[in-house]
């Protein structure tokens, strides 16, 4: 199979790219920081404008009705700007599980005050206890016990966590579960949370191939002015294999994140695993990405005045959102020699099968 973006999809990351070229510069992300939430609301109103965190969520409810292949390049164009706004939680899992858990009304209450960018949603992760985005959310989706439920920012008790990470917003919730709120019981639940986690996971690929980007271009343009011996270092063979090796890992990576998100989309059997090596291939990249950028601008790279920690704590933050690297590990070595989950390829079935 063949697997090209469309001239639309292309069009929609260069959109996104431009825009937060404009809105979502470096010293932007550094304000946030030093807010009481960390998070814009006029600039969420704003990315709302462009379709962002409507773009998944049906037309009849004011979106853009499209799917995970239009949203994955728009998500390495957040990484590479290392946007912390609630996207993955909000547009890129909530919604999906708002549109597909049968209930309408809640459906239409929601999605579209997501898409307009009235609403957050935040929505608890089966592999941890911290919920993220759970201070500034307006609803939040919490598993208890063999049920789903939906429940009112209000009705919650939320206890703010610390995080090494300023742009991350951690929080533990605790609520007492009511009739009206849920919305998924037994293996109706376990099957929204498992497609919520895949579509988190594959959220926090996609983005962190943004931010690998950015980390070998910001290495690429110190080692090109850092001169020693009256030459840049950039063209020393060490410095030159470490960049080239991470580049490498960045390709590899691209392609199980484009794949995964095929496979999303389509709702494939072989959905979890392709997230899963997806997590863990472009995690890995990111964060070869950090390791050799920091290398290479030696010690002014671990300065808080140096914006690199900006992208390498991002990366550290991915990689343990939605099913850290051992985690999806484990899960894809089940997969593979256990034979917990179907683990196929585009076009091909094993011939045990």
């Amino acid at each position: 199979m063949q697997f090209n973006f469309t001239e639309d999809q292309l069009l929609l990351q260069e959109t996104v790219r431009d825009f937060l070229q404009g809105e979502c510069s470096v010293e932007f992300v550094r304000e946030q920081w030093e807010t009481e939430t960390g998070r814009s609301p006029e600039f969420w109103a704003r990315f709302a404008e462009i379709g962002v965190p409507g773009l998944l969520v049906p037309e009849e409810h004011g979106g853009l009705g499209m799917d995970e292949t239009d949203l994955v390049l728009v998500l390495v164009e957040i990484g590479r700007a290392a946007l912390a706004e609630p996207v993955v939680p909000t547009a890129a899992v909530a919604v999906p599980l708002l549109r597909d858990c049968g209930d309408e009304a809640l459906a239409a209450a929601w999605l579209p005050k997501i898409a307009a960018g009235e609403a957050i949603v935040a929505v608890a992760q089966p592999s941890s206890p911290l919920v993220p985005e759970a201070e500034i959310a307006d609803l939040l989706i919490l598993r208890s016990g063999g049920g789903l439920y939906a429940v009112p920012a209000s009705a919650a008790r939320i206890t703010p966590q610390k995080s090494n990470d300023p742009s991350q917003k951690l929080a533990t919730v605790e609520f007492d579960p009511q009739p009206d709120q849920l919305i998924a019981s037994g293996a109706e639940a376990d099957r929204l949370e498992a497609a919520a986690l895949d579509r988190g996971a594959l959220a926090c690929a996609a983005q962190q191939l943004g931010a690998c980007e950015q980390l070998i271009a910001m290495s690429v343009e110190y080692t090109t002015e850092r001169k020693q011996f009256g030459v840049p270092i950039g063209s020393f063979q060490a410095v030159k294999h470490q960049i080239a090796d991470v580049k490498v890992q960045l390709e590899y990576a691209r392609s199980h994140v484009e794949r995964a998100s095929h496979s999303v989309a389509r709702e494939a059997a072989s959905r979890s695993i392709d997230v899963s090596m997806a997590k863990i291939s472009a995690g890995e990249a990111a964060l070869q990405a950090s390791s050799a950028s920091l290398q290479v601008h030696g010690a002014l790279g671990y300065t808080w005045e140096q914006d690199l920690h900006v992208w390498m704590r991002r990366a550290w933050t991915l990689d343990l959102a939605w099913g850290e690297t051992a985690w999806h590990r484990e899960r894809l070595a089940g997969a593979l020699f256990e034979d917990t989950l179907p683990a196929e390829s585009f076009g091909f079935t094993p011939l045990s099968a």
